[in-house]
């Protein structure tokens, strides 16, 4: 999670959302990213479809055996690449912000473990208070 929250760390210094991912394949960061929307005038680069980008093309194998890690519960987005990639857990930072589908995640068998880690949390609610206007465009408001 260090590292997700140090992605979400770049790009707010980006000027971007605060959300940061990675992917750990046998225990070994695969890919990392974050949420590039802004900086990158992209519709689909938030942090999880980033470290996946970063992460390159893999065969389907390879995906089952990871672990995503992202600060912010994921949208219906991720998760469908989640679901897609079979992904089999993905640790979260925080969901008070935001809460994702991890209950659609949870009904196709991938193990969720949320940590409510305060760092995750507090970097969300400092963003959401300062860049509203950002943040609902993040999430389709």
């Amino acid at each position: 999670m260090k590292a997700a929250i140090e992605e979400a760390k770049t790009g707010l210094n980006e000027g971007g959302i605060p959300i940061g991912s990675v992917i750990v394949h046998q225990g070994r960061i695969a890919g990392r990213g974050h949420n590039r929307r802004a900086q990158k005038g992209s519709a689909i680069l938030h942090g999880e479809m980033d470290a996946l980008e970063n992460t390159g093309r893999q065969p389907a194998s390879f995906y089952r055996e990871c672990v995503l890690y992202t600060t912010l519960s994921p949208c219906s987005m991720c998760s469908g690449a989640i679901l897609l990639y079979k992904i089999p857990r993905v640790v979260i930072g925080e969901n008070k912000t935001f809460m994702g589908e991890e209950e659609l995640l949870r009904s196709r068998g991938v193990q969720v473990e949320v940590l409510q880690d305060q760092e995750c949390v507090t970097l969300m609610e400092e963003f959401v208070r300062d860049k509203p206007r950002l943040w609902n465009e993040d999430i389709g408001v």
